[in-house]
């Protein structure tokens, strides 16, 4: 294992910030995985399941099980997890600039189509090699304004080439899920099966810039301009894990989640074993414009009547919001058949608060998909 320091530009006066990967197994050997957790700094699940990692994969690597690169990144926004207002951690919001810490990563399929003019050859494999090489030339030569640019751009930087990403995450309360391209989705199905994701939502192109779009999506952005003349391959494979809710931390839920991820490893290819036989999905794909995301109507009390994981029926109650001061109750019924899939953790609340998700099979929703 080689751990490297990276140093992230425009500290303020008195201050600094560093990236520290971990890197296994043979660069430039075969296929490489990038993961990371803690881009939303106050996602502790994530982070708790990359350090269960970080242990396996040295025994891994030891014992000489790794056919390819893997690069570990534990806590990925040393920035966000510097911010706390009144004993609490803020770490999905940047405190300078209010910007949301995965969203709007640099979307540069524009200028590496440019540099890619009159390079492209009819071998997909020489063709992954040119587009990486341009589109690490491209993130070389951009100049980050602030940070918050600078910690964006060294994430890409080293996760731009692999084969595969993982983006670990959590939600407030959640039963597992994922989120991945539509374009890669019979790649990453198996990862969904290992993890026993009750939803696994999908989408060419949420809107939002979010990081693992910023990979997948950009090898589909190319595929769709040079796809008919030359062979354009599928380059990464991305996906964003949602590991339940903020307070579902505990070594076993880590352990169980680290162990998902190994074995999808193995059944990819990454790892030297024989995978365990893929269980059945615990819920189905669904396109991300099919979930419905319920607001608050009124502010007030939240009392949840449904658990995570419940498969829900049109008009079934979800949500009762009370009056503090009259008593007077609104309920919230679903308009979609899917599975509650993530619900809101205050349970006190203002008009429009968001209360919680139900997927769907029918897409109904147009523009940003994800939430800030």
């Amino acid at each position: 294992m080689n751990s490297t320091s990276h140093a992230l530009p425009h500290a303020t006066a008195g201050a600094a910030y560093a990236l520290t990967s971990q890197q296994f197994g043979t660069t430039g050997y075969g296929k490489k995985l990038y993961i990371q957790a803690g881009l939303h700094a106050d996602e502790t699940p994530g982070v708790m399941v990359a350090l269960t990692l970080l242990e396996q994969l040295r025994r891994l690597e030891d014992d000489g099980k790794l056919r390819g690169e893997v690069v570990l990144v534990c806590n990925a926004n040393p920035l966000g997890l510097s911010q706390w207002l009144f004993g609490a951690p803020v770490g999905r919001f940047d405190f300078a600039s209010g910007r949301n810490y995965n969203r709007d990563f640099p979307m540069l399929a524009g200028k590496i189509a440019a540099a890619l003019e009159g390079k492209l050859t009819q071998d997909a494999n020489d063709n992954l090699v040119i587009i990486r090489q341009a589109w690490k030339a491209a993130l070389t030569a951009q100049q980050p304004a602030t940070l918050f640019d600078g910690l964006q751009r060294q994430l890409m930087l080293l996760a731009h080439d692999a084969d595969v990403v993982l983006d670990l995450h959590c939600s407030r309360e959640a039963a597992m899920h994922i989120y991945t391209g539509q374009a890669v989705w019979a790649e990453a199905e198996p990862l969904a099966r290992y993890l026993g994701a009750v939803a696994s939502l999908l989408a060419y192109d949420s809107g939002a810039s979010s990081f693992d779009e910023a990979q997948s999506l950009t090898w589909w952005q190319l595929k769709q301009r040079f796809g008919a003349h030359f062979p354009i391959p599928t380059g990464t494979v991305s996906v964003t894990v949602e590991h339940r809710g903020q307070r579902d931390v505990s070594y076993e839920m880590a352990r169980q989640d680290a162990q998902a991820i190994i074995d999808y490893l193995t059944h990819q290819g990454f790892i030297d074993g024989i995978a365990p036989p893929l269980p059945e999905l615990a819920g189905p794909a669904t396109p991300l414009a099919g979930s419905e995301q319920f607001l608050a109507p009124t502010g007030g009390i939240l009392v949840h009547r449904a658990q995570l994981g419940d498969v829900i029926e049109v008009g079934q109650p979800l949500f009762d919001i009370i009056d503090a001061t009259t008593g007077e109750t609104t309920t919230v019924h679903s308009k979609t058949s899917g599975v509650f899939y993530m619900r809101r953790d205050v349970r006190f609340v203002k008009h429009g608060d968001p209360l919680g998700r139900v997927t769907g099979a029918t897409p109904q929703r147009t523009g940003k998909l994800l939430g800030a």
